[in-house]
């Protein structure tokens, strides 16, 4: 909720109308990206910079949905876009901690909307909070190192394996290192130098074990 607090405040505070606000809150729903987006349409860079940027951001959806997509198998077609659009980073994790107790296709279907849906209910909640209290919140507080907090929270309990511990340390290392790159790059090479050192590890594992 705080992270959604912290966008709606934001987009208030960068002059947007709450209505707009709210309706960005509810059709982009991506924290990350909404915010990347904002700071540079207000800092005066075109607006397809702005949604370029908020693309690149979300490109890290498309490898959720390829590792989520074999569980979600038992799902109508009809309502898979829906599950597709209220993905998310906590909701996925939540999810994938959930598999690995023993779950029958359906049932998996229904715990990955319920941990996502309570991911978006939360997010949309926090969101009209912040827009409603505007910028009227003191920028001392430095709410936004609570958003790591709960991200390590989620994430440190699956880290279970070295594979899985060594994509977490390169992916780390790799997005303080590229911080600097223009339209949040930085997040795609994380992503990509966590998923090429999960799988190098791994298969050292698989070659040497006994």
């Amino acid at each position: 909720m705080t992270f959604g607090m912290i966008s709606g405040v934001a987009m208030v505070a960068a002059g947007m109308p709450y209505y707009l606000a709210i309706l960005m809150s509810v059709m982009v729903y991506a924290g990350n990206a909404q915010l990347a987006a904002l700071q540079l349409y207000t800092s005066g860079s075109p607006i397809a910079i702005a949604i370029m940027a908020a693309l690149v951001i979300n490109l890290r959806f498309s490898i959720y949905s390829l590792a989520i997509t074999p569980h979600l198998s038992a799902a109508s077609p009809r309502w898979r876009p829906l599950l597709a659009y209220i993905l998310s980073d906590n909701g996925y994790a939540m999810t994938l901690r959930g598999y690995e107790r023993p779950m029958e296709a359906l049932d998996k279907v229904w715990y990955y909307s319920g941990c996502c849906a309570a991911i978006w209910i939360t997010w949309q909640t926090g969101t009209l909070v912040g827009v409603l209290l505007g910028a009227g919140i003191p920028a001392g507080w430095h709410l936004e190192f609570s958003i790591l907090l709960a991200f390590l929270g989620i994430v440190a309990p699956t880290i279970r394996d070295r594979a899985i511990a060594a994509a977490a340390c390169a992916a780390g290392v790799t997005a303080v290192l590229a911080w600097s790159l223009p339209l949040r790059l930085g997040l795609l090479l994380a992503t990509a130098a966590g998923i090429i050192t999960g799988m190098l590890v791994e298969k050292l594992q698989e070659k040497f074990s006994p």
